[in-house]
């Protein structure tokens, strides 16, 4: 699995309807209408997200690696 930078792992999630809540320090909080899940993205710089990070964003979000193209 290619890792990305947390910039783009945002402008994925907001593109599958979720939404941007508040901005904590360097993490995005996003949130979708219909769900109680909420998903805390670290955007530091343009560096690339931990892997064990993406994948735990990629399954709160229910974002498949192929999404991530």
């Amino acid at each position: 699995m290619k890792s990305v930078p947390g910039k783009k792992l945002c402008k994925i999630l907001e593109k599958r309807g979720w939404v941007l809540k508040k901005v904590t320090g360097s993490h995005h909080i996003y949130e979708k209408s219909g769900e109680s899940k909420i998903v805390s993205v670290p955007v530091h710089r343009n560096r690339d997200l931990k892997i064990g990070t993406l994948k735990s964003i990629m399954n709160i979000a229910q974002l498949l690696e192929e999404d991530l193209q």
